[in-house]
């Protein structure tokens, strides 16, 4: 049985992604509509496809005294934590329970491999040996960006990284939710961080689920993800940190129907799972949401199977928009992404448009919204579904709902 929890405070929160580095850019670029996809000219790859990547991550320079954990995911990590005032959030966090009472919970698909990638060009041409200056603890280990984000901040809580591919930074908001609640932490460090990488890119062109254009969910001509890259944090509270603290999270909802290794069940029954259970946790009906953020990647199969999921719970009456033809797929990052973007939305008022959709898909009878318009939102819903069937839901809402 599904037990309703308590709500947890969003006391600070910040992303980085191709529509911007901080929040400031990304509410510009979301109430605008705008798209952060451009072709792909990363690093060495030939493929004819469109991603989302942030500028300038490899002009990043780490501090010294990290220098161990130098790769671009981490470099991305760093980049991402100097916004908003969040790293000195975190660090006052720090002060007011103590290093030892706040957790890092971090969400990511390939971690540094980026840097495995270019060590194995470097290989000794006799030995084979990897170069002597490369450190896979501190890059391609999946482990690397929570125990990077730890040492950076000088925390010393429990930490780990859930990697479950695209559900991967929505689900660390669930863990963090079970170790506050069962008092193991009084705060925690949530969200996730995924950089490009050759293995993705290539990976998913082989799977033949990358579009030639920048990618267009729901759409009846949709051809498949554009994969990004992001950074996104945000710092989970038992109680308010600051008078304006305006957005919590109300409930999750996990699931795991494990149809097949990358195609989700064509009704949507994960899916469906996952919401019904965060609702219960929320302890609300399906009419009390006001906008669901889609997984929305932009393949064939996952839009309709999660429309079919979505208009079985909320019908059409719910807006409901895929973000990610502006930031692009970012992975393990989206989960964290999306709902920095639901509390944007939730702050501003702010229905995000779903950017690239020009024929709705007439076989997926949900509300899709077109364009960015106003709106008073109290409850908001975003959906992160993973391959192998691992999904996430997760609902954020304003303090006075």
């Amino acid at each position: 049985m599904t037990r309703a929890v308590k709500p947890l405070h969003l006391s600070h929160y910040t992303a980085t992604s191709c529509i911007g580095t901080g929040l400031a850019p990304m509410r510009t670029a979301l109430s605008a509509a705008r798209s952060g996809l451009a072709p792909c000219a990363f690093e060495t790859v030939d493929l004819a496809t469109w991603i989302g990547e942030v500028p300038d991550v490899d002009r990043v320079r780490l501090p010294p005294d990290l220098a161990h954990f130098d790769c671009r995911n981490n470099r991305l990590a760093w980049l991402g934590l100097q916004q908003d005032g969040f790293f000195e959030a975190v660090r006052a966090a720090a002060d007011r329970w103590g290093p030892e009472r706040i957790g890092v919970f971090l969400g990511t698909s390939t971690a540094g491999i980026l840097d495995t990638e270019q060590a194995y060009r470097r290989r000794d041409p006799a030995s084979g040996a990897l170069p002597a200056d490369y450190n896979y603890q501190g890059s391609h280990n999946v482990f690397s960006v929570a125990d990077f984000v730890r040492a950076a901040a000088g925390l010393h809580g429990p930490a780990f990284v859930v990697s479950s591919a695209c559900s991967s930074s929505a689900k660390v908001f669930a863990a963090a939710q079970r170790m506050i609640a069962t008092g193991v932490v009084d705060a925690a460090v949530v969200g996730g961080v995924d950089s490009l990488c050759l293995t993705t890119l290539y990976g998913f062109n082989s799977l033949e689920l990358t579009a030639p254009q920048a990618c267009r969910p729901f759409d009846a001509g949709r051809k498949g993800i554009s994969i990004g890259e992001a950074a996104a944090f945000g710092l989970l509270t038992r109680e308010p940190t600051a008078a304006d603290d305006r957005i919590v999270l109300l409930g999750y909802g996990e699931s795991s129907d494990a149809h097949h290794m990358s195609s989700p069940h064509p009704e949507g029954r994960g899916a469906h799972q996952a919401m019904c259970a965060a609702l219960a946790r929320a302890g609300l009906t399906a009419d009390r949401i006001d906008y669901i953020n889609l997984h929305g990647t932009g393949t064939p199969s996952n839009d309709a199977a999660e429309g079919t999921a979505v208009a079985a719970l909320f019908g059409d009456r719910v807006a409901a928009s895929s973000t990610k033809g502006a930031t692009g797929h970012t992975l393990g990052a989206a989960g964290g992404l999306e709902a920095v973007i639901c509390a944007i939305a939730l702050n501003d008022g702010l229905l995000p448009a779903n950017v690239g959709l020009e024929t709705p898909d007439p076989a997926i009878p949900i509300r899709l919204q077109r364009t960015s318009e106003p709106a008073r939102l109290t409850r908001v819903l975003s959906n992160s579904f993973g391959f192998g069937g691992t999904n996430a839901s997760l609902i954020l809402a304003r303090e006075d709902a």
